[in-house]
């Protein structure tokens, strides 16, 4: 089992930075992809940013690419997402996620394959 808690969220004006991040329990952590998504009013949940296992490999929504960084610190059993250069879009309540399986190969950008949430951080961004 893993537990994950999210910190970090607030409020925000346009252009400002935040760092989320996911302190998660259980021995598994090290060796789980992990995943930030987010949700906003009315919208489907959408993928943001995930890394590997590894810390080696990641991957970004074309929305957050070159603004948002994703990373961990395994001894710490922690996700980070650093996100800069914050737009109004994307404000949202923001998910920690622990992939399904261990020691995936492939990061992945569907949140169906994982299967531990935390219970969110709102994010609002300000024009």
């Amino acid at each position: 089992q893993v537990q994950l808690v999210e910190s970090g969220g607030g409020l925000l004006q346009a252009g400002g930075s935040l760092r989320l991040s996911c302190a998660a329990s259980g021995p598994t952590f090290s060796s789980r992809t992990m995943g930030w998504f987010r949700q906003a009013p009315e919208k489907e949940r959408e993928f943001v940013a995930t890394i590997s296992w590894t810390g080696v490999n990641t991957n970004y929504a074309d929305s957050v690419k070159g603004r948002f960084t994703i990373s961990r610190d395994n001894a710490r059993n922690t996700v980070y997402l650093q996100m800069n250069s914050l737009k109004p879009e994307d404000t949202a309540v923001y998910y920690c996620a622990a992939d399904s399986v261990t020691y995936r190969g492939l990061v992945s950008k569907t949140w169906w394959d994982y299967g531990y949430w935390g219970q969110g951080t709102q994010v609002t961004v300000s024009s």
